[in-house]
């Protein structure tokens, strides 16, 4: 068997993809947290980096979305999945692709109660604590 990973990220294109990303992130965001689906689609994906995390059955099991303007969103991981590493895979995936198109920082919104994930890979905390669709998210930006 050896020691392969359990799941892979990869780079993927809205166009190609985005019915997966789209039911992945309906699961985890609406479905889960019950965040308003018109909120969770702002019709800004086919302009965005997109990467896909796949179980090593070849099922999605995570997406996360980089921003023309540097902004990394829409982090979702199933949640079987959560807490084996696939977060920071994506993250990591999605960091290196910023740093590829030149970016020297990358910013987030994260959800409050993620705040120390994000720190464990570089981002700081900016400003205070606010709502967004009714979950408490903090500001934070990373140098790359």
């Amino acid at each position: 068997m050896g020691n392969e990973p359990s799941f892979r990220v990869k780079l993927v294109e809205w166009r190609e993809d985005g019915a997966v990303l789209d039911a992945l992130r309906h699961e985890v965001f609406v479905v889960g947290q019950g965040v308003p689906e018109a909120l969770e689609r702002d019709g800004r994906d086919p302009g965005c980096a997109h990467v896909l995390a796949l179980s090593g059955a070849g099922e999605p099991i995570g997406t996360g979305r980089l921003l023309p303007d540097g902004r990394i969103g829409r982090m979702a991981v199933v949640a079987a999945w959560r807490g084996r590493g696939v977060g920071a895979a994506m993250l990591v995936a999605l960091m290196d692709e910023a740093r590829r198109r030149g970016f020297a920082e990358t910013h987030l919104h994260a959800q409050s109660h993620a705040k120390d994930f994000y720190v464990r890979h570089g981002y700081v905390v900016e400003g205070e604590e606010y709502l967004e669709a009714g979950i408490p998210h903090v500001g934070m930006r990373a140098k790359l």
